[in-house]
């Protein structure tokens, strides 16, 4: 049955959206590796001995290719002449497209293993493996590897034989992002040069090994990416980086030419993990990102052909426009397609797990070896299909195979057969193209059985999403709607035992499905919710027979109709806003506007001040979701919103004395004293404020002209956040049990300043100027709605004594208390507040409203997923993924501190019962979640498919996050004391 107080509504809602979160990584991120499969090579001599692999991190394909216009010698130049000169003359290249997420492990995983990694993976872990895989490192006889300890060692572990993989790092303090990042690569080459001594000395073990067959050499130069972090893709370090590594690869190929006598027995691919946008950051879908260089060229590559002058080679498209290469041929390929080219090359078994096409165009061998090398790629991706078809046939209760393999043309084995035939008939080109045909049937297989469980999971989550909006509005409108008397009346249905038999029999049928299919445990929790929801709703029709009834007594129906079908268009409103931030410059514009025209005319005039402020706020607030989210660092702007803040602090610390309120029970001189501290506090927040908009931006100057980030600097900033962050937790907080009551406006303030020091020392760009704005909006709203509300008590001619009571934001036990159960079991109003009514629908929206507005005010989903780290630099320069995720997500986090506060304190001023409409915005925020839901796209461009994901994941997160923000607004605002009327009166303590 429905629990008989929120707190187990809560609990149900936290475990319902923690579980059901997970669903998407169920049906869209299910790893693809399957083990048990066959290895496959060809048979042939490969065309080289061994490989050498370079992989410039964070190197887009248009910064290589195309020419760069030297501003001081008034002449194009190429950063990369000894790459391209190999392309021109002894190689092939093209594009290597990547896929979302584009960072370095999962980038490396496609390029050496040959599968795209389900992106689950990446939050396992950068260093380690959060799954065994097999790559092209574990089937090579030995591979040496040059450079970052954030990527050499997933491949070290991840072998079969450990010591098959040796690995020279530089340590992880070396990864510092406040100087050059060329000196990791120039630890590479240095590295290597010591490597090829120790290398000459003949007899020894070394020597031998690198004499062998089917050897691998990686270098991984990560001084690109550091400085594209650092100084952004068009800064002259990042193109001083490519020189760098142009020049420093042309020597190491010398010495291997040297060192192996030019035997012409070394093959050499170039290529990139991800690119970079122009803001130096990558994570997401953006062209900038996914596209990367790939060169190979040495034994078995393929010669350029170069076409007549005038014509244009195949492959070629706006993008390679001004390169100066039109004349040779651009062989585009997928990133995993890379594994398999390089396994060719040297004859390994292909990588196990690889879903790469064999890139034909690459291979400069007999038409025989390519042929084979196709039905080698057939053999290995058809190894997998043939795993899963096995495993799904076992399990599947009503199994279906994928039609297409089993129409008789397309049968594997028969297609084989003609393969076969072709290469012993030397009938290689059609060999090769019924190869590529069967591969990709294997591929269309394999994504069949990866979709395979898509409509009934999508199904039950539907439901679950849907039955949990009808479960807690039912809970809402027993307890917080319908009156003490009404809510006493059975609200069960006489049936209510035959609905849960037949729930528990639904239930049950799914269970022996799930356990005869060996599905995973969490697939009987996602069935166990729609069912428990669904159950508890059809047992409570006499409720929903109330609701209909109270709905019918109104002597104004389309109201409440009216009232609901806008609320669902807002929300649907909040919906298209996460694919154009620009919904909320309208609806700024909109509330600055119509709000103050809906209101009475009386109102208008009492509080015409209030209006406009809240007018012209709002249309300042508007501007900010027009701008770019892709922020180039502009310390001017930090600086103005930093000290507009100060301002604003100073402000409230001149007329603090107004919402200070002095102890009571303690002497006259001990109650000023008190007063003159809670004053010093705004003051000190106000001018820790000041510091950070000037030290922040001194930092970065400084920091950039020096190197290296100063510790004298690094330390003071440090100690500015840790000051201002712990000043509101430890003063007036419920964390300070022997905290005072204070007015709610002092509290409010408080936490607005404090909160604003680490925003501002994260800020690059003009958000700074965006809290300010954002923050005295969410006032503004407060001070509106307090007004409109006691308006409205007026208007009723409510007793004296309503009009001056003092509400007390309650504590945890009291909030327990306070929705104590009637006798009977019967629900209703709780003694502490009114009862909802529809035009509370307004302030629900306008939270959820702000609550998206705090994080799409300065960004978006695209912008959270790029590897964006200006913002932390003056706290910290060494990477350190995990404390740099957690200062970026401080930061995105403070808006929502404010937000969340504000409401707190809203919902006390406008006497309603605790949490009822926070709950109420909880249950009908999942519309949100059901319409992302089905917005998740598995086809078209990976920008689309990454950010359909991304947008369920936050639209799901918002519920569970606005949770967390209503307990933390409960301990951060503490005990304070809000006046019910809006003229300013004489406090006094509620007893």
């Amino acid at each position: 049955m429905i629990p008989a107080s929120r707190n187990g509504v809560l609990l149900i809602g936290v475990v319902f959206h923690l579980i059901y979160l997970w669903s998407i990584f169920d049906i869209y991120f299910r790893s693809p590796l399957v083990h048990g499969m066959t290895p496959h090579k060809v048979n042939l001599k490969a065309p080289a001995k061994r490989l050498v692999l370079f992989v410039a991190d964070g190197l887009r394909a248009d910064k290589i290719y195309s020419p760069y216009s030297n501003v001081t010698s008034g002449e194009d130049e190429e950063l990369a002449p000894f790459l391209l000169g190999k392309l021109r003359t002894e190689g092939s290249w093209g594009v290597s497209h990547t896929r979302m997420p584009t960072e370095s492990r999962p980038g490396h995983v496609a390029a050496i293993a040959g599968f795209y990694e389900d992106v689950s993976a990446v939050t396992k872990g950068w260093k380690m493996n959060p799954v065994e895989f097999d790559s092209v490192f574990n089937e090579s006889r030995h591979t040496w590897s040059f450079g970052s300890p954030d990527i050499l060692p997933m491949f070290a572990h991840g072998a079969s034989d450990k010591s098959r993989v040796d690995t020279y790092m530089y340590p992880p303090e070396f990864e510092d992002f406040s100087g050059n990042g060329d000196r990791l690569d120039k630890w590479v080459f240095k590295r290597a040069d010591r490597f090829f001594e120790s290398a000459s000395v003949a007899g020894s073990e070394l020597h031998r090994a690198m004499h062998s067959d089917q050897i691998v050499f990686f270098f991984h130069l990560l001084g690109i990416d550091s400085n594209g972090h650092t100084f952004k893709p068009y800064s002259e370090e990042y193109l001083n980086n490519i020189r760098l590594i142009d020049r420093g690869i042309a020597r190491l190929v010398a010495q291997f030419e040297e060192y192996y006598a030019s035997d012409a027995q070394t093959a050499y691919v170039f290529t990139a993990d991800h690119g970079m946008n122009n803001l130096g950051a990558h994570g997401d879908g953006h062209p900038d990102n996914t596209r990367t260089p790939l060169i190979a060229w040495g034994a078995g590559v393929a010669k350029p052909v170069a076409v007549p002058a005038g014509a244009t080679a195949p492959g070629h498209d706006g993008f390679s426009n001004g390169w100066g290469l039109d004349q040779l041929e651009r062989k585009d390929v997928n990133q995993a397609d890379i594994a398999p080219l390089m396994a060719s090359l040297v004859g390994l078994n292909f990588p196990l797990n690889s879903v790469g096409t064999l890139p034909l165009g690459y291979i400069d061998a007999s038409d025989e070896f390519k042929a084979s090398a196709a039905l080698v790629n057939a053999l290995q991706v058809l190894e997998q299909y043939q795993v899963k078809h096995s495993q799904k046939k076992a399990t599947e209760m009503f199994f279906k195979p994928f039609a297409p393999m089993h129409e008789p043309d397309n049968m594997p084995d028969h297609a084989l057969v003609r393969i076969r035939s072709l290469i012993d008939s030397k009938r290689y080109k059609d060999a090769e193209a019924e190869s590529m045909e069967l591969i990709a049937r294997c591929l269309e297989g394999l994504r069949y059985f990866q979709r395979y469980d898509w409509l009934l999971l999508r199904s039950i989550v539907s439901m679950g999403y849907l039955g949990w909006i009808a479960y807690s509005l039912l809970f809402i409108f027993r307890e917080y709607v319908l009156s003490a008397t009404a809510a006493q009346q059975p609200y069960r249905s006489k049936r209510a035992r035959a609905i849960g038999v037949v729930g528990l029999v639904i239930f049950a049928l799914f269970a022996a499905m799930f356990c005869r299919q060996k599905s995973p445990a969490m697939y009987y929790a996602y069935a166990a919710f729609p069912v428990y929801f669904w159950t508890e709703t059809l047992q409570q029709t006499p409720l929903v027979q109330q609701a209909v009834a109270s709905y019918l007594n109104l002597s104004v129906r389309w109201q409440p109709l009216a009232f609901i079908a806008g609320y669902v268009a807002v929300l649907e409103a909040l919906v298209y806003a996460f694919f154009d931030r620009r919904v909320y410059t309208a609806a700024f514009i909109l509330l600055a506007v119509f709000w103050p025209l809906t209101v009475s005319a009386k109102f208008r005039r009492k509080h015409s001040p209030l209006l406009a402020m809240w007018a012209v706020f709002c249309t300042l607030t508007s501007i900010f979701t027009l701008l770019p989210v892709e922020r180039n660092r502009h310390l001017g702007l930090v600086i103005a919103g930093g000290l507009l803040i100060a301002a604003s602090g100073l402000y409230a610390w001149y007329r603090s004395a107004a919402f200070v309120l002095p102890p009571t029970d303690v002497s006259a001189k001990r109650a000023r004293s008190a007063v003159a501290f809670d004053r010093l506090i705004i003051l000190v927040e106000a001018l820790l404020v000041g510091a950070a908009a000037i030290l922040g931006p001194v930092t970065s100057k400084v920091t950039k002209e020096r190197g290296h980030l100063p510790r004298h600097y690094q330390l003071a900033c440090w100690a500015i956040l840790v000051v201002s962050t712990l000043l509101p937790l430890l003063h007036g907080s419920r964390l300070n049990t022997g905290a005072r009551d204070q007015h709610f406006l002092y509290r409010l303030v408080t936490i607005y300043v404090a909160f604003a020091a680490p925003f501002v020392l994260l800020t690059v760009s003009y958000e700074s100027i965006f809290y300010f704005c954002y923050s005295i909006v969410l006032l503004l709203w407060l001070a509106i709605e307090r007004a409109l509300y006691h308006e409205r008590a007026e208007d009723r001619l409510l007793a004296p004594a309503e009009q001056t009571r003092l509400s007390r934001l309650p504590s945890s036990h009291a909030a327990v208390d306070n929705d104590r159960r009637l006798p009977n079991g019967g629900g209703g109003i709780s003694g502490h507040g009114r009862a909802l009514e529809l035009s509370d629908l307004r302030t629900g929206i306008m939270f959820l409203f702000f609550v998206n507005a705090a994080f799409f005010g300065t960004g978006n989903v695209a912008s959270l997923a790029s590897f964006y780290l200006d913002s932390v630099y003056r706290l910290i320069t060494v990477f350190d993924p995990f404390l740099m995720g957690v200062l970026l997500l401080f930061k995105i986090f403070i808006p929502f501190f404010l937000v969340s506060a504000v409401f707190g304190v809203l919902s006390r001023s406008l006497e309603l019962p605790p949490f009822s409409l926070f709950l109420f915005v909880l249950s009908t925020t999942d519309v949100m979640t059901v319409n992302f839901f089905f917005l998740v796209r598995d086809d078209g461009s990976w920008l689309d498919i990454g950010m359909s994901i991304s947008h369920f994941c936050i639209s799901g997160l918002f519920v569970l996050f606005t949770i967390v923000l209503f307990v933390l607004s409960h301990a951060l605002v503490g005990k304070v004391l809000i006046p019910a009327s809006s003229a300013p009166k004489p406090l006094q303590k509620q007893r």
